[in-house]
């Protein structure tokens, strides 16, 4: 089984951590691939970086899919409710997952109510919009921010251990929450010192997207093509996709 991670940003150090994350839970036998756009922004903390982001993921897949070297069983986007896994699941027929959606599908099997902790304020509704969307918002007790940026704790994942914590903790002391989910794929190693302090359950999004990828892929299913998730209308394209269109490196 081969599982295609997309990290929406273009950090190299952050991709390394997301495939590491990912290869820590993989079962034997699970190959793990991570890639990031040819282009975009370093870090994803507002609507235009992660609508950038979101163009850079579906340029990857489509020219991934010309080149004909799309060979994966399913794809997982490794940002917390960033855009772009609709389109993703158009242009795919393999399983499509999102980090943050995976995370709180785990994450209602454990509890009652998850709190989400994520980075910047502003980072806060896009997440709710997100969980909206999938039908999972009734289960969340809370979005919190940490005050930190995606790049700052892609710079210092320890560092940034004490304010997620302290966040966690308040979701589970102040607004009922039973399970946290980490909402940055740059959090992967803060589960542990989330449960040791507060005694809940952690749930890292990439994890949970590799188990429920690879459930999904050993049942033998993929994505829907019946309806709204259908290949889209086949409308010319002018310079796309876009990374070949500027030669940018493969």
């Amino acid at each position: 089984m081969r599982l295609l991670i997309l990290n929406p940003n273009t950090s190299d150090s952050m991709t390394a951590e997301i495939a590491t994350a990912a290869r820590t839970v993989a079962a034997e036998g699970t190959e793990i691939v991570a890639r990031s756009p040819r282009f975009g922004a370093t870090a994803i903390d507002s609507a235009a970086e992660s609508y950038l982001s979101a163009v850079g993921v579906m340029d990857l897949a489509a020219a991934m899919l010309a080149a004909g070297e799309f060979d994966y069983d399913a794809v997982i986007l490794a940002g917390f409710g960033e855009h772009g896994k609709d389109a993703l699941q158009e242009m795919l027929t393999v399983p499509v997952l999102d980090i943050a959606e995976a995370a709180a599908h785990v994450a209602h099997l454990l509890g009652r109510r998850f709190s989400v902790i994520t980075t910047l304020a502003r980072s806060i509704p896009p997440i709710q919009d997100r969980l909206l969307l999938a039908g999972l918002d009734a289960h969340c007790a809370s979005v919190r921010a940490c005050g930190l940026g995606t790049a700052e704790v892609d710079a210092d994942p320890a560092g940034a251990v004490q304010a997620i914590v302290d966040e966690a903790a308040k979701a589970v002391a102040e607004d009922g929450a039973d399970v946290i989910c980490l909402g940055c794929a740059g959090m992967a190693g803060v589960t542990g010192a989330i449960t040791a302090k507060l005694g809940v359950p952690a749930v890292d999004g990439v994890a949970a997207a590799v188990a429920l990828a690879q459930a999904l892929v050993g049942l033998g299913m993929s994505t829907s093509k019946a309806g709204v998730l259908a290949a889209g209308p086949d409308n010319p394209r002018c310079h796309w996709p876009l990374s070949t269109s500027l030669g940018l490196d493969p």
